[in-house]
């Protein structure tokens, strides 16, 4: 009885430990990337004496990445502020330009960018009420009525907050094309992807946004720079953007859905995932900044917001690059 009994409990332990074993084989590890950031350019062309404003957006550090600061050359005494609305970071510097036309700026960063698995635990943020207000409303270029809410016309969404983000995340995928051929692309202009059903990721995720906010479901634009797959050093050619939505019991559930779009064997991956091959640099669309600049709030903010005696300086005039180096 006793050697049965000692049998018995072996067995469980191996058994036990054997789902374990299996357990933890499933559970993701998340990755993390360490690398260097160059945001750096030139405001070109400036007339002499002029008054300039600017401001340059800073990147969040939080759970996500872990942002330092380790170089700032900037003309001027620049000061760091904070928007209230998102809580989007920047240095402004206003001052008066000199004989020089041109002005250089530098922001060298090291960062640890960690992948996001939102879906294999429970329990994330919680939504507050400001949060819930904010990102269930429709922006200037985001309509949450109208042409993109026809697209849910004869749906009914699942009731599980999962299962519903997914089908909005699904039907966009299905009817946009991620093709930058077409004038207008890369603004977030819903009702313009909505007649085009092409564009960037801007145009992906305000849609997905606009269809989520109809549903009432809080949803938010976020956005930054891609880095190369590869490990290495190089330039980074542009922006790239994302999208959370809030999901009960989650927290908020990150989508990429034109990188699916553009690798259909990662759809999968992309919901509810986000890897760590990026750099998030503020969110939010319809920006207002810290002090408030002179024109209309901002359509997002990854670039610096120039202005020259009040007026704002054209993007053409500010010449922008953007360099990495993984680290380990």
């Amino acid at each position: 009885m006793f050697r049965a009994l000692i049998f018995g409990l072996l067995l469980a332990a191996a058994v036990n430990g054997n789902a374990w074993a299996q357990a933890e084989k499933t559970v993701p590890v998340p990755a993390k990337r360490h690398f260097e950031f160059v945001y750096s350019g030139v405001i070109t062309d400036l007339p002499k004496g002029a008054t300039v404003r600017a401001w340059i957006p800073l990147p969040p550090s939080n759970q996500e990445q872990q942002v330092v600061r380790k170089v700032t050359e900037i003309p001027g005494k620049a000061r760091e502020t904070q928007e209230t609305v998102h809580g989007n970071r920047m240095l402004y510097v206003e001052f008066q330009a000199q004989s020089a036309s041109e002005l250089p700026f530098r922001l060298e960063y090291d960062v640890t960018r960690n992948e996001l698995n939102s879906l294999a635990s429970k329990g994330g943020e919680r939504l507050t009420s400001e949060q819930e207000r904010i990102y269930s409303a429709p922006n200037r270029l985001v309509p949450i009525d109208g042409k993109p809410a026809s697209l849910l016309d004869g749906s009914e969404l699942p009731e599980d907050p999962i299962e519903s983000g997914r089908f909005l995340y699904d039907l966009v995928e299905k009817y946009m094309s991620y093709d930058k051929s077409n004038p207008g692309f890369g603004q977030g202009d819903v009702l313009w992807a909505c007649d085009s059903k092409t564009g960037n990721c801007t145009d992906f995720h305000s849609l997905f946004i606009s269809l989520a906010r109809n549903q009432q479901i809080p949803a938010f634009f976020e956005i930054g720079f891609p880095l190369p797959v590869e490990r290495g050093q190089g330039k980074v050619g542009g922006y790239h953007c994302w999208a959370k939505y809030y999901a009960k019991d989650h927290g908020w559930v990150p989508v990429d859905i034109s990188e699916a779009d553009k690798h259909p064997d990662l759809r999968e991956y992309y919901f509810g995932n986000l890897s760590e091959n990026r750099m998030a640099f503020s969110k939010g669309r319809d920006i207002d900044l810290e002090p408030k600049q002179s024109g209309e709030s901002l359509n997002y903010f990854v670039f610096p917001h120039v202005e020259v005696d009040g007026e704002l300086w054209p993007k053409a005039k500010i010449k922008m690059e953007f360099q990495y180096r993984d680290i380990d």
